[in-house]
């Protein structure tokens, strides 16, 4: 088992995923007393992935890193630093937001010096707005050790960075870091869900690393639906009940059909797919044999907010202002009726384990669910991470 880090877990969906790749985490950080609730309910109620976690419910800035005393080193250092700053939703203000952690990100990196790092963020960090900070970022990942003077802007250590990062030293601790935007679908997430991952390998490992291709596609589900028609047999949708080809695929459709070979990948996941099992309002007896799947009414459509289809990948999860997810966290049936997901419904579209109880608000609990890393999509990465940092220990056996 690999030594790990997790900061920001908020309910801890990097952190399981994490967990599920055979990471061991000797300290789990989070300052959000609901979100350190989520975790201890689950651990209570035996949910092996978190049962040995340490969590520690505090202030980040607060923390003392070296206090772990983690003998064996720390492998992997884990976290999603808050996405508010860099949110399209949000204020926009950026690293002078105060809700900026990325700063005790690099201390953490600084004073555990992990073998490998993981960091999961927003799409709107690739801004053009944010392009300077974000490459500021990279490059004070990468010198850890080249810190910012207390009387020296953020812009001025970055110039300090750009001339040790050009003089070529070898000296010091320090990062190959790679990132790349990725779509939750694309790796069978029934949610389109794009995120940028930044992942560092300490230098002295001497570790050559990439992200894992895609498995899953939008040209794949297509095929299923529109041409095989396998998508609709494996639901068990008779072909007088099942939709039209939509209007704004009808040409892509036609291509694909003079197609000689059909796609490689397997097909996106959809909602269906995630929820189908699950019991249907009403169903009182087998509702309430499955956790937090409670139905509750007022949705509604309104602009810019219409929710997720059926049979695609839901539209993105989202935590919403000040916790508020709106409509965006609606499923739209096939007659066109809209309402919210339970929170069930919501877990398996994060793949949280349906083991996982949210012990709060369909409100609080939105918005845990809206800021997690899919479990899934979180130990694809990990996982990939763990089969680089084993050929050195194999090699040093």
């Amino acid at each position: 088992m690999m030594n790990s880090v997790e900061l920001f877990s908020g309910a801890g969906g990097l952190a399981i995923g994490v967990s599920k790749a055979g990471f061991c985490h000797k300290a789990v950080i989070e300052r959000d007393k609901n979100a350190c609730e989520t975790i201890r309910e689950n651990q209570r109620r035996g949910v092996k992935a978190i049962a040995n976690w340490s969590v520690f419910e505090t202030d980040i800035a607060k923390f003392d890193f070296t206090s772990l005393e983690i003998k064996e080193g720390v492998d992997l250092l884990s976290g999603g630093p808050p996405c508010q700053p860099f949110s399209v939703g949000g204020k926009h203000c950026g690293s002078e937001d105060d809700r900026n952690m990325f700063p005790h990100f690099f201390r953490a990196v600084r004073e555990l010096k992990p073998k490998a790092f993981v960091i999961e963020n927003v799409k709107g960090l690739l801004r053009s707005s944010f392009t300077k900070y974000f490459e500021y970022i990279v490059l004070q990942l990468t010198y850890p050790e080249v810190v910012q003077r207390l009387d020296e802007d953020w812009p001025h250590h970055l110039s300090r960075l750009e001339q040790h990062h050009t003089a070529s030293r070898g000296d010091g601790l320090s990062y190959r870091v790679v990132f790349r935007l990725l779509n939750a679908a694309d790796y069978g997430i029934p949610q389109k869900r794009e995120r940028v991952f930044i992942v560092g390998f300490r230098s002295d490992l001497g570790l050559e690393w990439s992200f894992p291709e895609p498995t899953c596609s939008q040209e794949a589900l297509h095929w299923a639906q529109w041409v095989t028609g396998n998508y609709w047999e494996r639901h068990r949708i008779s072909k007088s009940d099942r939709p039209d080809i939509p209007s704004k695929l009808s040409s892509r459709i036609f291509n694909l059909q003079f197609n000689l070979f059909p796609p490689q990948k397997q097909p996106w996941r959809t909602v269906r797919d995630a929820i189908s099992d699950l019991p249907q309002e009403g169903n009182k007896e087998r509702q309430n044999s499955i956790l937090n799947h409670i139905f509750i009414s007022g949705a509604r459509k309104y602009p810019g907010h219409t929710g997720s289809l059926l049979d695609e990948p839901a539209k993105t999860l989202k935590a919403g202002v000040h916790g508020v997810p709106g409509g965006e966290n609606m499923l739209v049936d096939p007659t066109g009726q809209v309402r919210y997901f339970t929170l069930r419904e919501a877990a398996r579209l994060q793949t949280f384990p349906d083991e996982y109880f949210f012990p709060h608000s369909w409100t609080e609990t939105m918005k845990q669910l809206g800021n997690a890393v899919p479990v899934a999509l979180a130990e694809v990465i990990a996982s990939s991470i763990r089969s680089r940092l084993e050929t050195v220990r194999t090699a040093r056996v």
